[in-house]
């Protein structure tokens, strides 16, 4: 699966099948949440959460992914991301895109 920021595939003719996203809620166990609750004391970098945030994004594309594949969708464009707290140590991730196929 082709999956491009672009809104367009470079050197095909394409037809738009439809929206397709992915989503997910994930959080951190108690330990990394409070051993990150720690680091903000001295500063730096809270590995925990960047492993969160990048666990999410995967599993919310893989999510995307298969709904483009369902629909017979060679490619997803124009694909963008965001995310929101949804409680304390808790993130959501959002992906969608637009699917299309080749002509």
């Amino acid at each position: 699966m082709l999956l491009l920021t672009l809104n367009y595939v470079p050197g095909k003719e394409i037809e738009a099948l439809g929206i397709v996203k992915g989503t997910t809620v994930q959080t951190k166990n108690f330990g990394k949440d409070f051993m990150s609750g720690m680091k903000t004391l001295v500063g730096g970098e809270l590995t925990a959460y960047t492993e969160m945030l990048n666990e999410s994004r995967q599993l919310a594309t893989k999510r995307m992914v298969d709904e483009a594949e369902e629909l017979g969708a060679d490619a997803v464009i124009n694909i963008r991301y965001g995310s929101a707290s949804m409680m304390q140590s808790a993130a959501e991730v959002v992906v969608y895109g637009t699917a299309v196929k080749f002509k």
